[in-house]
């Protein structure tokens, strides 16, 4: 692993920093981990390498999450302190930038005695200068910790470095123009670009071509077919009708039209029901906290019986779409209807 970097000469946003700059994609443990920048998933994917980090050294590990802008006097404190075995701890502290004042002082206070065998991470993404007191302390070196910065992914060239990341992280090679094509296709969307990279890397053998990603996402295909899904799992039946028939115009193929579906549809279902936090419930299903978050946004408005007719007419398309029945468009329609409205489709479309 690279040696991070450090001392007063290290920069970050002009300024001095006395604690050393970790990457994102190189997460390690210490005292105090800032996880400071508004790139939400790739603060997720450094949050989740600490605790993979920690877990490995001790399976034993306990977890616990905190939100600083609902927090609980002394909870840090509690939280953070040893338990009667001894047991290595991660606490997970999110919402720093809206942080209250008894949390802003109690972690102000912490850093100058830290809890032996704790790892304290804290989530600030930068959008208030809330909690300046406590991230100026922290980059001066109090409490020993370091920082891993998550940028905005903004320009072509920042998402095409992600995205090759992406696959050098995995030991898989991506060919320059199939890059150029996948950054092309999720160019609006770094969450989706990040899901588009590890299908591609679970399902491919071998080099990622741009055969490859034109046969799965073609000319737009799978930011169509999401833009399709989201619509009709929004509710908006006439909307999405007018989106697949704009999506299948520009060259979109019906089965991983359907697959877009099907991913949302497995995700809604995985997280449905549960009063677990974002990062609780992703650790324990092996999700990323922004398709927790996604999945919950979507099930507005739906319930278990809506949810199993789109799952079953999402199915019954799959099969349609693969040679069971001779209209392939039929089929997304009447899935998509079924979708939208909530309803078996005889029901649906009287």
């Amino acid at each position: 692993m690279p040696a991070p970097r450090s001392s007063s000469a290290a920069r970050r946003g002009g300024k001095a920093t006395n604690i050393p700059q970790v990457p994102w994609r190189e997460p390690r443990p210490a005292p105090i981990v800032l996880v400071s920048g508004p790139e939400e998933i790739c603060a997720e994917r450094a949050i989740a390498g600490v605790r993979t980090y920690l877990r490995t050294e001790d399976p034993a590990l306990e977890v616990s999450d905190l939100r600083a802008d609902d927090y609980e006097g002394g909870s840090l404190l509690a939280l953070a302190s040893p338990s009667l075995f001894g047991e290595p701890r991660l606490l997970r502290i999110s919402g720093v930038e809206r942080c209250t004042d008894a949390f802003l002082a109690e972690a102000v206070a912490y850093l100058e005695h830290p809890q032996e065998g704790a790892t304290v991470v804290l989530r600030h993404t930068g959008a208030t200068v809330r909690g300046k007191k406590l991230l100026d302390a922290i980059r001066a070196g109090t409490g020993g910790g370091i920082e891993i910065a998550c940028p905005a992914i903004k320009r072509d060239d920042e998402k095409a470095d992600f995205a090759a990341g992406e696959f050098r992280a995995a030991g898989r090679r991506i060919q320059p123009q199939a890059l150029r094509a996948l950054v092309s296709a999720f160019s609006d969307d770094i969450t989706e670009l990040a899901a588009a990279c590890q299908q591609l890397i679970n399902d491919v053998q071998g080099d990622v071509t741009p055969d490859v990603v034109e046969r799965y996402y073609g000319g737009r295909v799978e930011v169509s077919a999401f833009v399709v899904a989201d619509t009709a799992i929004a509710g908006r039946l006439g909307d999405a009708l007018i989106a697949l028939r704009h999506a299948l115009a520009s060259g979109a193929d019906p089965v991983p039209m359907v697959a877009a579906f099907a991913m949302k549809l497995r995700s809604m279902a995985r997280v449905a029901g549960s009063r677990e936090s974002n990062a609780a419930l992703a650790s324990r299903l092996g999700m990323k906290d922004w398709q927790v978050d996604r999945a919950r946004r979507d099930l507005s408005g739906w319930n278990e019986r809506s949810l199993g007719l789109a799952i079953q007419a999402t199915a019954r398309a799959d099969a349609d779409v693969k040679g069971a029945a001779r209209d392939p468009i039929f089929a997304l329609e009447r899935m998509i209807t079924v979708i939208a409205t909530r309803a078996p489709y005889g029901e649906s479309v009287r």
